[in-house]
């Protein structure tokens, strides 16, 4: 009898932890991951082999009304989540650039907002270069992203999209990838304390295709880090190709609805084969549109999104 509550106090100890983000989630008792081998070269925290059936939660990011929310402009936060449930939205994803303030009780009273008509904050999303050389603008940066971690965890967002950064004139691209890593990493141990998921957007740069992309995925390996998949900033020959290579790594979606490959001629996007991808390898979690197309926004979010419904 003592052997079974030594073994049922280590079993739940061993979820505490996982849950705290002290151990990945694929050490949890019981979880199917300790049984399925990560593919080759693929870190186990980015394999779940939990998401046994895909689903989606549709929403929309604020960046999408960007030129309505820019400051003295006609469109407000609130004014943007209220939008976002006339739209019969999942979630909403409070891009940090248009918050006025950031105290406790402002962060709180968006929350509030969003709780009352149903929404999920889905995420947040900062500017930084983690490729930075040593110095005060790279602290800024790591400062930063720390900074919104805090504050995603108060609005209840699961997640912040960063950005990995250009390679500075005269380096490599091996010793910007090796910086950017070691700054994920240190920001990952922050979100790990907050339960707040690292998405790494595909966003030029050193992420410019799915080989480099994956190549900090795998530096960085941490249970609390994943991808940002945007659907349009791939630029390759075949920028669909290179959405299909990192689709088993997304814990967000970002859809564009237009892509541009190595060609140079921008074409609409073809969504049903960007969700048909998501689909095959059973991504569970937000699908948010970004619209960066040229027709205003007020019209064409609305009709986009209906697309979207319609594919999801």
């Amino acid at each position: 009898m003592e052997t079974r509550r030594t073994f049922l106090r280590s079993g739940a100890a061993l979820a505490a932890a996982a849950g705290a983000g002290i151990i990945g989630p694929e050490f949890a008792p019981g979880s199917p991951a300790q049984d399925k081998a990560s593919p080759a070269g693929v870190p186990p925290s980015l394999v779940d082999s939990r998401r046994s059936a895909p689903r989606f939660k549709l929403g929309c990011a604020a960046y999408s009304y960007r030129q309505h929310l820019e400051k003295g402009k006609s469109m407000t936060l609130e004014g943007f989540i209220d939008k976002c449930a006339e739209m019969r939205l999942d979630g909403t994803e409070l891009t940090s650039y248009y918050f006025p303030r950031t105290d406790r009780e402002y962060l709180i009273s968006l929350k509030r907002r969003a709780f009352l008509l149903g929404l999920d904050i889905s995420g947040t999303a900062v500017g930084n270069d983690f490729c930075r050389v040593s110095g005060p603008e790279r602290d800024k940066d790591i400062a930063h992203v720390k900074t919104w971690v805090e504050h995603a965890a108060l609005l209840g967002a699961g997640s912040i999209r960063i950005f990995a950064g250009n390679v500075p004139k005269g380096d490599t691209d091996e010793a910007a990838r090796a910086r950017a890593v070691a700054a994920i990493r240190e920001c990952c141990e922050h979100a790990a304390r907050h339960g707040v998921f690292l998405a790494l957007e595909n966003h030029g740069g050193i992420t410019a295709t799915a080989d480099q992309l994956l190549a900090i995925c795998r530096g960085v390996d941490s249970p609390w880090f994943g991808v940002n998949l945007d659907t349009g900033n791939f630029h390759t020959e075949d920028p669909y190709a290179d959405l299909e290579k990192v689709a088993p790594h997304a814990v967000t979606v970002q859809v564009k609805v237009e892509v541009t490959p190595k060609s140079g001629k921008r074409q609409e996007a073809d969504l049903k084969r960007v969700i048909d991808m998501l689909r095959a390898v059973n991504y569970r979690g937000n699908v948010v549109l970004e619209y960066e197309a040229a027709e205003e926004p007020l019209t064409a979010v609305p009709k986009w999104i209906e697309k979207l419904r319609g594919l999801l």
